[in-house]
C-alpha cells in the first residue's frame, strides 16, 4: 500500500472510531487489500452501547487506550443492573504511573455520593495505613472490583462482577503496576479466583497477571474488628517492601 493510501484509510479508520464512541450507528466499514485503495461495503447497522465499547475498542486498537478512557467508560456503562441505583459511578484515582495498585471490593454510600473510591471512614483508615509506610495516597492508583455501589452495600453479583471486570483487567494493563494489594476476601477471590479465607489468602503468594498480589484485610472491616489491625501492619510492609523490589 502506498503512502497517500495508507494515510487515508488511517483517516478513516479515526473518523469511524470516533463516530463508535459516541455511539452513534456504524454504517460502514473498512477493507483493505495489500496494494488497493481502501474502500467501503454496507455493512449491517449495528447500534454501540457504552457497556459494548470496552471490549471491542480494547480488542482493535489497545495503544489507543488509557486510563482517562477506562473512567469516562466507566461512567457511561449501562452492563449490569447497579447501573440503575447508582448516584455516580467510581471509576478509580491515582496517577499513570502509579508503581501500587489497592482493589476494594466496591463503593459505598460515600463513595457513590462523591464519585470517588474509599472517601468514607474506611477511607481514612486506608490513608492513614499507606502513611504509615511512609507513601502518599496521591501516589497510588485505588479502585474496586465493581464500579458501582451494590444497594445497601451488599456483596456483587456474580453477574455484576463478571459486567465490570473488562474495565478492571484494562486499569491493570495500562497501570502496569509493581505491586497489587486487595482489600477484603471478596476482591481477592475475585481477582486470583480462590475461594479462601483472608487468614490463609494472606499468608500466601500470588501473582496476577506476572504482578505480585497481597490480599489484606478490608479498612472497613478493621473498624469492626481491631484485632486485624496487627496483621494489616505485618501485610503493608511486605507490600511496601515489594514496591522497593525487596521482596
Amino acid at each position: 500500500m502506498s503512502g497517500s493510501n495508507a494515510e487515508a484509510v488511517s483517516t478513516l479508520r479515526r473518523y469511524l472510531q470516533q463516530r463508535l464512541d459516541t455511539g452513534e450507528k456504524m454504517a460502514l466499514r473498512v477493507r483493505t487489500q495489500p496494494g488497493a485503495v481502501a474502500k467501503t461495503e454496507p455493512a449491517a447497522s449495528v447500534t454501540t452501547s457504552p457497556a459494548a465499547i470496552p471490549q471491542q475498542h480494547l480488542a482493535e486498537s489497545p495503544q489507543d487506550d488509557s486510563l482517562a478512557r477506562v473512567a469516562a467508560e466507566v461512567r457511561a456503562c449501562t452492563a449490569c443492573r447497579l447501573h440503575a441505583t447508582r448516584t455516580n459511578a467510581v471509576p478509580g484515582v491515582g496517577p499513570d504511573g502509579a508503581a501500587l495498585l489497592f482493589v476494594g471490593e466496591g463503593p459505598g454510600a460515600d463513595e457513590d455520593a462523591k464519585g470517588e473510591p474509599f472517601v468514607g471512614r474506611a477511607g481514612q483508615l486506608l490513608t492513614k495505613i499507606i502513611e504509615s509506610v511512609q507513601m502518599k495516597r496521591e501516589d497510588v492508583f485505588i479502585t474496586n472490583i465493581v464500579k458501582c455501589r451494590p444497594p445497601g452495600n451488599r456483596d456483587p453479583e456474580p453477574d455484576e462482577i463478571a459486567a465490570c471486570r473488562p474495565f478492571l483487567e484494562r486499569q491493570v494493563r495500562l497501570l502496569q503496576p509493581r505491586v497489587i494489594c486487595t482489600l477484603g476476601r471478596h476482591a481477592a477471590s475475585t481477582l486470583l479466583g480462590k475461594q479462601e479465607s483472608m487468614a490463609r489468602l494472606r499468608t500466601e503468594r500470588h501473582t496476577y497477571a506476572e504482578i505480585p498480589v497481597f490480599p489484606t484485610y478490608h479498612p472497613a472491616a478493621l473498624l469492626r474488628n481491631p484485632q486485624w489491625k496487627r496483621p494489616v501492619w505485618e501485610d503493608i510492609q511486605k507490600v511496601r517492601r515489594a514496591c522497593d523490589g525487596a521482596d
